[in-house]
């Protein structure tokens, strides 16, 4: 089943889906800043643009162009933000 996503007023949207007990979401990050949490530990691959993005416990924003990959914890929350357009997958681990 594919469950259409829309946070932050449209700034976010995501298409997730469940398949043999895995789950995902692929989506897009319009320009802007983004507070998410997180139940689940998640792994995210950046598919298209680039974001940055600073853990609960980080300082710093760390650049993540296409291609690259980040993991977040579960039970915590992260800080998204793309300058321009960006499109994601995000499993959850």
């Amino acid at each position: 089943m594919l469950k259409h996503n829309t946070y932050f007023e449209g700034g976010v949207q995501s298409v997730g889906f469940e398949r043999n007990g895995s789950r995902a979401t692929v989506g897009v990050v319009d320009t802007g800043e983004y507070r998410f949490g997180t139940e689940a530990p998640e792994r995210m691959t950046v598919v298209s643009g680039e974001l940055f993005v600073r853990t609960a416990d980080a300082a710093e924003w760390v650049r993540y162009p296409s291609g690259a990959t980040f993991e977040i914890p579960g039970a915590s929350h992260f800080f998204v933000r793309a300058a321009a357009p960006a499109a994601y997958l995000c499993v959850f681990l």
